[in-house]
Parts: structure tokens; sequence; C-alpha cells
């Protein structure tokens, strides 16, 4: 047992959101076993100064797109100069590379205050498509670097087919691939036992991605609805660029929801990325399945892929969840608040979203497509100690509420992260690992 005093917090008071001061957090096991508002800090207690929230949650990484950051704009910086340099990071990684970018890059996310990440995780083999000698090299790798940066992290192992509709994987993408969605699922299975054999449950777990409907064909999607555990999240870029839904719809007559549909992949369970560009069907296929819809905000300003129905899926049923995806920033804060001003900009309406309920899709909607521990948007008995301290009185906070943060810090108001009762970073810096800068910085030193 062991006490961490906040000097505030934001906490729930009988099923509302309130900031209390003086707010003490009894920790056992890696969870708050007790919550005692307005009393002062006991001699052992870890003192955090400033807010106390949830630590937040990332629900969609490719942890190798660190490397495009500010390198993908040379002349007007189309899509095309983003895909040439994705391919040519994609393809100088190897498992010790990768362990060592991906340890920095999960370093950058913890001092942010993201405690899980959901990994989205496609380059499996050599570059010519063959295993490495090593089972699952590229896999462990990622899982290594998530243990050394103290991060929780769901691994999503991601079937991935064929170039487009009707195409090959190019030779850019033979890493990807497996021979079928069956020898995929055989790979699954085998990676799901040997991770539960070296890690932690609570830390590093195995889930499921399908890359697209472009990348998985609709007899493989069969086989996946049919034998895919029902145990584990599913996760899919879908409705990313109107060119994937006029495909899908010459391919199969149905837009890329409709295929899911179509196949049972519609549930609780599964997370759909970006779903940019969505019918108005779409919008109540996802919402009454109870889908959650991961957006990621800063990355889709970034590739132009347009802003997401988020305030209408939500109002149809759907989970609204967070993430960074390539990772052109790596700011909680600055996802939900990109978040609303998409859909003002969008809508003409101020206020779609409440703070509240951006928090919530930064912690609880996000945790909740993982298969690692859930952590609410409020600090709650039961739930894991997961949290960050924010400064109040920064150049961005000074004078904001609390309870509106979302609208005025950033990750650089962040002092101190804890995960599972640890303090694992405080003002930026990681304490295991150091300076993530520093770790950036000599990692991306091994690619061009």
């Amino acid at each position: 047992m062991s006490g961490i005093w906040c000097q505030s917090a934001l906490i729930d008071a009988d099923g509302a959101s309130t900031t209390a001061s003086g707010v003490r957090l009894e920790v056992q096991d890696g969870r708050i076993s007790e919550i005692i508002a307005g009393v002062p800090p006991q001699t052992s207690d870890q003192l955090l100064n400033g807010v106390v929230f949830p630590a937040a949650a990332n629900a969609h990484s490719h942890a190798f797109h660190r490397i495009l950051r500010g390198r993908t704009h040379d002349g007007r910086g189309d899509f095309w100069v983003w895909r040439e340099q994705m391919y040519r990071s994609a393809a100088e990684l190897t498992p010790e590379k990768y362990e060592k970018l991906a340890a920095a890059v999960f370093a950058e996310m913890v001092v942010s205050g993201f405690s899980s990440v959901a990994e989205f995780h496609y380059v499996h083999h050599r570059p010519d498509g063959q295993p490495y000698a090593e089972a699952h090299a590229m896999e462990l790798a990622l899982a290594r670097a998530a243990r050394a940066a103290g991060i929780r992290l769901t691994l999503l192992d991601t079937l991935y087919l064929a170039g487009g509709i009707g195409s090959p994987l190019s030779p850019e993408q033979a890493r990807f691939g497996d021979a079928d969605a069956q020898a995929w699922l055989d790979r699954l299975a085998s990676l799901r036992s040997e991770i539960a054999r070296h890690f932690d449950p609570d830390v590093i777990s195995v889930g499921a991605a399908l890359h697209s409907v472009r990348g998985v064909p609709d007899g493989a999607l069969k086989t996946v609805s049919e034998k895919l555990p029902h145990d584990m999240p599913l996760h899919i870029h879908l409705s990313e660029q109107p060119a994937e839904n006029k495909a899908c719809l010459g391919a199969y007559g149905v837009t890329p929801a409709g295929l899911l549909s179509r196949h049972g992949l519609l549930s609780r369970r599964l997370s759909a990325v970006h779903s940019t560009h969505l019918t108005s069907e779409d919008i109540q296929l996802l919402g009454s399945a109870g889908a959650t819809v991961v957006m990621c905000p800063s990355t889709e300003a970034d590739l132009a892929d347009g802003i997401g129905p988020a305030r209408a899926l939500s109002d149809a049923g759907a989970k609204i969840a967070l993430g960074t995806d390539q990772h052109a920033v790596i700011d909680p804060w600055v996802e939900m608040r990109t978040l609303e001003h998409g859909e003002r900009l969008g809508s003409g309406q101020r206020g779609r979203f409440s703070p509240q309920e951006l928090l919530r899709a930064a912690t609880e909607g996000a945790a909740d497509s993982m298969a690692t521990p859930i952590a609410p948007a409020l600090l709650q008995v039961g739930a894991v100690c997961d949290l960050m301290a924010v400064a109040p009185d920064s150049v961005r906070t000074a004078g904001s509420m609390p309870q509106q943060f979302p609208f005025s810090a950033t990750a650089s108001d962040v002092t101190d992260v804890i995960i599972a009762g640890e303090l694992v970073a405080s003002n930026g810096v990681h304490r295991r690992l150091g300076q993530p800068g520093h770790l950036l910085a000599e990692a991306l030193k091994e690619f061009s």
C-alpha cells in the first residue's frame, strides 16, 4: 500500500466531475483503493503539484511513422511525397532499429501524458517478405520497447494481404503480408502465446487489426469473421479517403462499413480508425453496433484526410477515441481540442463536444478499445492508478478552469506521469530512459 497526494485533482463526485483540493490516493497493486479529498499529505506520500487527471490513452499509433515528422513537406508536400518517405522508412526497419526507435517514441508518449497505446503494427517480416529467423522478431522488439518505456501496450497485429482491391502487394509492401488469412491467424495465435509467456498481461497484450478493406479481400474478411477469437479487440482503417469508398462500392456494391456489416464484423469490439468519409447509413451502422471510432485529428489534418463526423457518430451510439497515428504531434491535449476545432470548422457551431466529452475520448474512450486495463475519465476507486499532473500556471493554462484544460493545455504543461502507481516521468524527462528528444535524435540517425 502506498499513497499519492495531489495538490488538486479531477475526481468523480456522485457521477459528476469536480476539481478537489488536497486529494490523497491510496494505491494497492497499481490500482486506486481509496480517494480522500481535503486532507494534508502523509510523510511517505508521493506529492503531485498542479491538477491531476487520469493519464491519456493513445488508441492508434504507427511507431515508425515518427520518422516522418517534419520530413514530408518538400515542395507542396503532397500525398506522394508522404508515401515515398513512409515506404523508405518501413524498408529500413530491423528489429534492433525498431526497438530503439519505438522505445524513444513510447517515451515521448509517456512524458506527454499517455499511459497506454494501441500499436497498429504491420511491419512483420524481412523486406523481401520472408520471416525472420527469430519468430515474431519485430513484434517482440515492440513489446520490449514498451516495457522499457513503462507504457501499457496493445500490440495490434495486422492482416495486410493486398495493395488495393484486386491488386497484389507491391514490392514495398511485401514485408507487411502473410500468405493468406489463415496463415495470419496461425501467426497471431503463436504471437499471443509468446507475448503471454514473457510479459505481464496488464502491461503488454495482443489485439488484432485489418489494415483496410483495400488491404484485406472479401474472402479473407469472411475467414476472420468466422475464426478470430472473440476476446480480442479488432481495429481497421475505415473510409479514410473517398477513393477507398469508390473502389469498395465498385467491387462489392457497398461501402467499407457496409462490407464489414455484411461479414458480421461490426460490433462493440471493433475500432474503426479515421472514418472521415462516411455516409449517413455508415454512421448508423457504426453507431448501432456500439463500435469505437478512433479519430486522429492532427494526422487527419496533416494528410488532408478531411474532418470526420465525430458528433454524428457519437449521437448515433458510437464511442469516440483519440490517437496520434503518424505522430505529426504527440500530445493528448492537442488531439482533444483539434477534434472539437474540426467540428466547429465543419459545422460553423461552437460547443460540439464538451470538455468532459473530450477528456473521455482521450482516456476511457481510447482505453476501452485496447486489451489493457481501462483508465476512466475521472479518478475512481478501483481504477488503475495512471495519472498525469498538469501545471495550472503556465503561459498556456494560467487563468483556465481545470475542467477546460482541453482548450488551453499542451503536453508541455504535463509535469508528472504515474503508471500503475509508479512515477515514470517528471518535467518532460523519462525517469528510466532520460530525455525523449535525445533518444529520438539517436534513433533517427539510423534512418535516411
